[in-house]
């Protein structure tokens, strides 16, 4: 697998630590008057009608499971391991916890299920073995109709965004490197099969919400442009020196940075606008996405013990409201696709993993 083919957007915490250690950052002359960020509330009490569950870590033949995305609080698409420890399965668990296998390959080739796509009744995923170039395949969100759509993806780029696979215009979409390293492929399948078309945008690119690009994803510099597909009209994003943002179309994430470090987390507009304090220096970008649902924040808070533990604080900022709701005092990782959020708590031995439907809130 190539080096574009595996490559993580940092996000947030990634990008901070990338700053700080290469004496990137300059001073903010902070003005010791900014506003303090909402008092929080609970989970219970900030949401009580939202849908939420707690799973267990195993499928019921034992393996450990990794959900990739879940359909609902409840039902999801994820891996887990064979019982017999020869293949790695990718299946569809039901809200009652049983398991439909949809696709299965052999751990001696390597497989990896890289990103997954939820729209309406299509599931879109790609998978790979070998270090091989990734396959798009589709099915049904009730595990039906599994079939291959392309083995054409080119040098496929994903960040471990929400967005490195997306579904519109009854089309798979996802961004390639090409061979001039200075120009993004924004490549596209039709989800009833064909060709795959490719186009060609100068500049380092990825996809975020349809139909926009976002620039610099990766590097040190943060969101600088956002670019239409569609019409090609472009946002510019404006911070200064001291700041790293990183945007979507409703919403930009800034992390605001002292010689020290982190000196706070804001939320702006893409053009400025409405821009706020979320959190303060000991917080960090939890998922790397922005805005879920052009609404929600997910941020972690370390706790003194954290290094110890491996977990941190789980935090929701609505930008709505503008109010920090406490999700988990304890969490060991945070993951959001489809407008729903979940988190591990436990170990190997006593794996749980927490979901909260943001889309019911």
């Amino acid at each position: 697998m190539t080096a574009r083919r595996r490559a993580r957007l940092a996000g947030g915490a990634g990008l901070l630590v990338a700053l700080v250690a290469g004496g990137a950052l300059v001073a903010y002359p902070m003005t010791g008057d900014e506003p303090a960020p909402p008092a929080r509330v609970g989970l219970a009490a900030a949401w009580p009608d939202a849908q939420r569950a707690e799973l267990p870590g195993n499928v019921p033949d034992g393996p450990i499971y990794h959900p990739l995305a879940f359909l609902d609080a409840r039902t999801s698409v994820g891996t887990a391991a064979s019982p017999e420890g020869t293949h790695e399965r990718l299946v569809l668990r039901a809200a009652d916890g049983s398991i439909r296998e949809l696709r299965r390959r052999p751990l001696s080739a390597r497989p990896e299920f890289a990103t997954m796509a939820v729209s309406g009744d299509d599931l879109v995923w790609t998978e790979s073995v070998n270090g091989g170039r990734a396959e798009v395949w589709t099915a049904t969100t009730g595990g039906e109709g599994v079939r291959r759509l392309t083995r054409d993806t080119g040098d496929p780029v994903f960040y471990g965004s929400q967005w490195d696979l997306v579904v519109a215009d009854g089309r798979a979409w996802w961004v390639a490197a090409a061979q001039d390293r200075k120009v993004t492929e924004i490549r596209s399948v039709a989800l009833s099969g064909g060709a795959v078309t490719v186009r060609r945008e100068p500049g380092t690119w990825a996809l975020s919400a349809w139909p926009w690009l976002t620039d610099g994803p990766g590097d040190q510099t943060g969101t600088r442009a956002l670019r239409s597909l569609t019409d090609n009209r472009e946002l510019r994003i404006e911070t200064t020196g001291t700041e790293l943002s990183t945007c979507v179309p409703s919403w930009c994430r800034v992390l605001v940075m002292t010689t020290g470090g982190l000196a706070r987390i804001d939320a702006m507009r893409p053009d400025g606008t409405a821009r706020r304090r979320i959190a303060g220096s000991t917080a960090s970008a939890a998922i790397t996405d922005v805005a879920i649902l052009d609404r929600f924040e997910i941020l972690s808070e370390a706790a003194p013990t954290s290094d110890l533990t491996g977990t941190e604080g789980l935090l929701v900022h609505d930008l709505t409201t503008d109010r920090t709701v406490d999700v988990s005092a304890a969490s060991a990782g945070a993951f959001a696709r489809n407008g729903i959020l979940w988190w591990a708590t436990g170990d190997q031995d006593s794996l749980v993993w927490h979901t909260l439907d943001l889309r019911t809130v």
